[in-house]
């Protein structure tokens, strides 16, 4: 049975360890729930609580969630639409190609940005958000291309709020989360 203190984390952990802890909260989350809103959520949750429990700059994220591929949206004009996240209230919907998430989105590769101000096109849905950092979730799609179905989104309020190691353990999340979810 889920429960609430799979989002409790220890202060004076390091990085790397909340990183664990989420993936490890996470995997035990998903086990036997493929439904995508649950698991996102869940998601989102666990990484606003690992940030909150970090030292600076991790500890001023101001937001954490997700975006998913809009089914209303037409092939030739495709965008994400809001998912579940912690933070302010955001964005609705992000065309592909437009600001940080659009971008993740039409390139399938994770954006790290130390400043959105010098981000070409960068929206901002908050401002207090002064860097990003942005990691496609991909599944196989046809053939040999891969389809992208949501990207994870996270804000910080101050300039570079993350690195190669929010990087490394956001697209292993990601990766989970492309094989755990019924997309």
């Amino acid at each position: 049975m889920v429960h609430a203190d799979a989002s409790n984390f220890a202060q004076g952990v390091t990085k790397e360890e909340a990183y664990e802890q989420v993936l490890l909260q996470a995997e035990g989350l998903f086990d036997g729930q493929r439904n995508w809103v649950c698991n996102l959520a869940n998601t989102a949750s666990l990484l606003w609580h690992a940030y909150k429990s970090l030292p600076h700059p991790s500890n001023q994220v101001n937001w954490a969630g997700f975006y998913t591929l809009d089914p209303q949206a037409t092939p030739s004009k495709p965008q994400l639409i809001l998912g579940p996240f912690q933070g302010k209230v955001a964005c609705q919907a992000i065309l592909f190609g437009k600001g940080v998430c659009g971008t993740a989105a039409e390139t399938q590769t994770t954006q790290l940005v130390a400043d959105v101000e010098k981000f070409p096109g960068h929206i901002a849905c908050d401002g207090d958000s002064k860097s990003e950092i942005v990691v496609p979730i991909v599944v196989d799609g046809e053939g040999e291309t891969k389809k992208l179905v949501a990207i994870i989104d996270v804000d910080c309020a101050v300039l570079d709020g993350f690195d190669e190691v929010d990087k490394k353990y956001l697209e292993q999340l990601a990766e989970l989360l492309a094989r755990s979810c019924d997309w």
